[in-house]
């Protein structure tokens, strides 16, 4: 249950942090280092689902 629980807690890290991707590339000048480091924590995420996911 708590794999679960964990995997629930990451996926919704990893919508917020698309959501934050989205609204900084809506700004009128978007920050190309904050979206990067942005994308490598969503990637980070979405790697640590797939091995949660794989381990079932």
């Amino acid at each position: 249950m708590a794999v679960a629980s964990h995997q629930e807690s990451l996926k919704a890290k990893h919508a917020d942090l698309d959501a934050q991707i989205a609204e900084e590339e809506r700004r009128p000048h978007p920050d190309d280092v904050v979206i990067h480091h942005l994308k490598k924590m969503k990637l980070k995420i979405k790697d640590e689902l797939m091995q949660l996911q794989h381990a079932d």
